[in-house]
């Protein structure tokens, strides 16, 4: 769906009005939802989640197959169910690793206990001396030989290829990894659009809404701050992108099932949303009266839980969604402003790959990486991960090469310009919480080079 709704800007200048007055135009960009992928017709409750990953190996092992033959030349590419006949010699397996970890949450763990009146809290790490990584395929499941360091680089869901034997224990011993790797850039054509995007997350309206840092953030973009120089760099603002956790950062979950105190935190953690949410829709509805808006939902606001969140209804954003300069989009997102694709998530994704992964030297970028040359958005989900059972196919599945590519609600901001094999260049990012850092993230358009604004000392 095409929609260039940034020419509405041109009913909506920013102005400073002094002695010298002078009227700004803010640039314009043309907007595309690109997120035809999450199709409702696709979901299918009446089927098992186990469908999706029959999918996600259907639609990946081509890429793999191709790779293999580039990375290691003419060599045998067999099923698990041909293993036997093998015994002893080399060749590559293609399948979806699974990783069996102890203290992964399981709704079977929870309901073992048929008394159960309390909620098990959830855990931030579900590593232990006894994880173990296997390959699956189609039908079968083989035991993959790894180190204990290296077995926390990896998580349940990626689809891989595998060089290596079998050995006598009935395990695989691998000697090589090969990965379906980042889509080639179909027209690698720099871009001649001017202009800047502002990235932001994790807002916490319900805790920070009368934070300085907040009021200065939507002077800055409107144009009502600084110089008429700084009012005049900030019409190159074509729209800002808002990567979830708006209402809150934190959930209280209520823990006394069935209980009158129960009761009574429901009604109040319903009652501090409401309120924070008609906050989140006058914080918007400011900025979207002189600047374009894509607001990405979050773990904590006011939609579903699974993903792909879908956005949030124009009845819980009553004074923004007047503004046609507004887009509420879904969590993960995918669009084009002006040549640029840009894709990222509110953060669920990697913050459950390093629930998976536990202490590791690698960080949040490190992962965003690592999803973008596994070629999927968030490999461990249904796992961990939740997400609605799609059955004929995996809509989360990275078929477009980003020019931006994004996960917000980190720790810390951080970024990288990453060089794929075949010649892409992606900018990664990670957006950090603006509650706690007070931080936004500027990307130039044309060039894809970062800026960083603080509006605040934390």
């Amino acid at each position: 769906m095409m929609d260039t709704t940034n020419a509405s800007n041109k009913d909506l200048p920013l102005r400073y009005e002094d002695e010298d007055s002078q009227e700004f135009k803010r640039q314009e960009a043309q907007y595309e939802d690109l997120t035809d992928t999450f199709d409702d017709k696709l979901i299918d409750f009446s089927k098992q989640f186990c469908s999706i990953y029959a999918a996600r190996l259907a639609e990946l092992r081509e890429t793999l197959e191709s790779r293999v033959v580039a990375k290691w030349g003419k060599v045998q590419i067999l099923k698990l169910a041909e293993l036997e006949d093998f015994e002893g010699q080399e060749y590559v397996i293609i399948g979806t690793l699974y990783k069996h970890q102890k203290w992964k949450p399981s709704i079977l763990h929870e309901l073992s206990d048929d008394h159960q009146l309390t909620l098990p809290e959830p855990r931030s790490n579900y590593c232990s001396e006894k994880d173990q990584l296997f390959l699956e395929d189609e039908m079968l499941r083989i035991k993959l030989v790894v180190d204990d360091a290296d077995l926390k680089n990896y998580v349940t869901g990626v689809v891989c290829a595998l060089l290596g034997h079998k050995d006598r224990d009935g395990s695989f011993e691998i000697k090589e990894w090969c990965f379906p790797g980042c889509v080639p850039k179909s027209l690698p054509i720099q871009s001649k659009s001017k202009g800047k995007l502002v990235f932001l997350s994790g807002l916490d309206l319900a805790n920070s809404s009368k934070n300085l840092s907040l009021s200065l953030l939507t002077e800055w973009i409107c144009g009502m701050a600084g110089d008429i120089a700084a009012q005049e760099d900030a019409t190159n603002i074509t729209r800002v992108i808002i990567a979830g956790n708006s209402v809150k950062i934190v959930t209280k979950t209520n823990m006394l099932m069935g209980h009158a105190e129960g009761k009574a935190q429901d009604a109040a953690i319903t009652k501090e949303i409401a309120g924070a949410t008609t906050l989140v829709d006058k914080f918007l509805a400011e900025i979207a009266k002189c600047c374009c808006i894509t607001l990405m939902p979050g773990q904590h606001d006011p939609t579903n839980a699974m993903l792909p969140q879908t956005p949030l209804h124009p009845c819980i954003l009553p004074l923004t969604s007047r503004y046609r300069s507004f887009k509420s989009a879904t969590n993960p997102w995918i669009g084009k402003i002006a040549d640029r694709i840009i894709i990222g998530s509110s953060g669920q994704p990697i913050e459950d790959i390093i629930k998976a992964t536990g202490e590791t030297n690698l960080s949040s970028l490190d992962w965003l990486e690592k999803t973008l040359v596994w070629k999927h958005m968030c490999p461990t989900a249904p796992d961990t991960l939740p997400i609605y059972p799609y059955s004929m196919k995996d809509p989360f599945i990275i078929n477009y090469c980003p020019d931006i590519y994004f996960v917000g609600n980190t720790d810390t901001v951080e970024t990288k310009l990453w060089k794929g094999e075949e010649n892409q260049v992606v900018r990664l990012i990670c957006i950090p919480k603006f509650s706690s850092t007070h931080t936004a993230v500027i990307v130039d358009i044309e060039t894809l080079e970062i800026e960083f604004i603080c509006f605040g000392t934390g």
